[in-house]
C-alpha cells in the first residue's frame, strides 16, 4: 500500500497504457485516423511521463515493456499488411520453392497448388507486395521460414512465433544497449527511450516489422566492437545486413574506429596516426560483407542477382511515400519538366546520401565511440530526409542511436510519423501536402534546435 502511495500517479499511467495498448492491438483500424491519432498521443505522453517519474526504477520499467509487448500477443498487425508476405515467403521456403524468384501474381496465376493459405495470404497482402519478387534479406526469411514451420500452417501460429522472435530482439536490444551506455559513461535509463517509446511497440512488435533483429544483431555488433572483438563484430553487423539492407550506409563510419589501435598512443589529445592499423578495416568490411553474401547461398540461381537488384531499385524509381526533401525536388521537377523525375531524382539523391555519408565518415573524430554513435545518428537522420520512402518503421533506427547521444529529436520523430497513416484514410491513400508539412516543419525545426542551437528538447527524458 506504502508503495503505491509513493508510486501512484506512474502505476495509473502504466495500468492506462496497458488499456490503451489492448484499444489499439484490438479494436482499431487504420483508417480510423481520429482514434489512431488520439491513442497514440495518449501512449505518448504516458510514455514520456513514466519515465519521467520512474527512470531510476528500472525493474519497474522492464515489467511495463514486456507488458506493453504481451498485449499484442494475439493481435492481427492492424497498420500494415506486410506481414501477410512475410508469411507467404515463409510457406514458399517449407514448399521448397525459392521466394526470390516468383511473384505472388505470378505462382496465383500459374494454378499449381501451393499451400492452404495460398489464396488468403494473397489477397491479404496486397497487389502492389502481390506485384513484386520479394526483397526481404535471407536472415528476415528464415525468420519467416520458421514462423510457417512452426506455425504448421497457422496464420495465427505464425503471428505467434514472429512477435515472440522480435520481442526477444528487444530485450536483447534492451540489455546490450546498457552495456554500450556504461562503456560510454552514461546512464543505463537511457535505453529506455528505445524499450519503452510506443512507437516501437507499436511498429515492431505490433506490425511485425523486423527493423528489430536488425538492430539486435546491429548492436551486438557495435559492442563486440567496442571491446575490440573484431571478428564477431564482423559477422554479427553481416547478420544484421542480412536481416535489412539498411547498415550498410553504417559500414563507412566505422573505419577510423576500426583503424584505431587497441591502445591508441596520444600526444596533446590527438590521435598518433602511425599507432592506426589501416588492414584492420580492409579484413573487417572484407569478413562483414563475405558473411552476408553466404546467406544468399541457400537461393542461389542464375536469376537471383538480377531480381533481387531489380527489386531493391524500385526504391529509387518507382516507390514514393511520407518523403520530405524529395517531394520538394519532385514538385520542382514537374515545374520544369512536367512529369514525374523520381527515375532521375531518386539516383541522384542516393549518390548525394552515399558522398555525405563518406565525408562525415572521414572528417569527424570516429576514433572516439560517441562520436560514432552520432555520426552513425546524422548518417541515417540524412538518408531518411533524402529517401523517396519512408514508412515509419524507419525511424527504429535513429531511434535507438540516439540513446547513446544528447540529442532526442528522434523520439520526436517516432511520434509525429504516426501523422503519415493519415494517408490511408483517404481514396487510393493520397497524402495530404499540409499533414507533410507539419510532420515535417515539427521534425526538423527539433533538429535545429538541438544540433545546431544546441538547446536540449524533451529535458526531462
Amino acid at each position: 500500500m506504502h508503495y503505491f502511495k509513493a508510486h501512484k500517479f506512474p502505476i495509473l499511467f502504466i495500468i492506462s497504457s496497458l488499456l490503451f495498448y489492448m484499444a489499439f492491438a484490438y479494436d482499431l483500424q487504420r483508417t480510423d485516423t481520429v482514434k489512431l491519432i488520439s491513442l497514440y498521443a495518449a501512449l505518448f505522453f504516458f510514455y514520456y511521463k513514466i519515465l519521467q517519474f520512474e527512470k531510476g526504477n528500472l525493474k519497474l520499467l522492464f515489467c511495463f515493456g514486456i507488458l506493453s509487448r504481451l498485449v499484442f500477443i494475439v493481435a492481427i498487425p492492424n497498420l500494415s499488411q506486410d506481414f501477410y508476405r512475410f508469411l507467404w515467403d515463409g510457406q514458399l521456403i517449407n514448399n521448397g520453392i525459392n521466394p526470390y524468384l516468383h511473384t505472388p501474381e505470378e505462382l496465383i496465376a500459374s494454378g499449381e497448388s501451393l499451400f492452404p493459405t495460398a489464396q488468403q495470404l494473397y489477397k491479404a497482402m496486397g497487389a502492389l507486395s502481390a506485384g513484386h519478387y520479394s526483397n526481404y534479406p535471407p536472415l528476415s526469411q528464415l525468420f519467416y521460414y520458421l514462423s510457417s514451420f512452426f506455425g504448421q500452417q497457422n496464420i495465427m501460429g505464425s503471428i505467434i512465433f514472429l512477435r515472440l522472435s522480435l520481442i526477444a530482439a528487444d530485450v536483447g536490444i534492451l540489455i546490450i544497449a546498457q552495456k554500450i551506455l556504461t562503456l560510454l559513461g552514461q546512464d543505463k535509463h537511457k535505453a529506455y527511450w528505445y524499450f519503452l517509446n510506443p512507437f516501437i511497440c507499436i511498429e515492431l512488435v505490433g506490425n511485425l516489422h523486423f527493423e528489430g533483429l536488425m538492430l539486435l544483431f546491429f548492436l551486438l555488433g557495435i559492442y563486440l566492437l567496442l571491446e575490440r572483438k573484431w571478428t564477431g563484430s564482423a559477422i554479427a553487423v553481416a547478420l544484421s545486413i542480412a536481416t535489412k539492407l539498411i547498415p550498410l550506409l553504417f559500414l563507412p563510419v566505422l573505419l577510423r574506429l576500426l583503424a584505431k589501435g587497441t591502445k591508441a598512443m596520444k600526444t596533446k589529445n590527438k590521435v598518433n596516426m602511425q599507432h592506426w592499423n589501416f588492414l584492420r578495416p580492409l579484413g573487417y568490411y572484407s569478413l562483414t560483407i563475405a558473411v552476408a553474401v553466404a546467406t544468399f547461398i541457400p537461393f542461389l540461381s542464375s536469376e537471383l542477382v538480377q531480381k533481387y537488384l531489380g527489386t531493391i531499385g524500385l526504391w529509387f524509381h518507382n516507390f514514393e511515400f511520407n518523403a520530405s526533401f524529395y517531394y520538394l525536388i519532385r514538385e520542382i521537377g514537374f515545374l520544369y519538366k512536367g512529369y514525374n523525375i523520381i527515375d532521375l531524382a531518386g539516383l541522384k539523391m542516393a549518390v548525394v546520401v552515399l558522398v555525405f555519408i563518406l565525408l562525415i565518415s572521414v572528417i569527424r573524430k570516429n576514433e572516439k565511440p560517441n562520436i560514432v554513435m552520432s555520426t552513425m545518428l546524422f548518417a541515417i537522420t540524412f538518408y531518411l530526409a533524402f529517401t523517396t520512402t519512408l514508412h515509419p518503421w524507419y525511424v527504429a533506427t535513429p531511434l535507438l542511436l540516439c540513446v547513446f547521444t544528447n540529442y532526442k529529436f528522434p523520439v520526436v520523430w517516432s511520434f509525429i510519423v504516426a501523422l503519415s497513416y493519415l494517408a490511408y484514410s483517404q481514396p487510393n491513400f493520397e497524402e495530404n501536402p499540409w499533414i507533410l508539412t507539419l510532420e515535417y516543419l515539427v521534425l526538423y525545426g527539433c533538429f535545429i534546435k538541438e544540433v545546431y542551437l544546441k538547446q536540449p528538447i524533451l529535458r526531462h527524458l
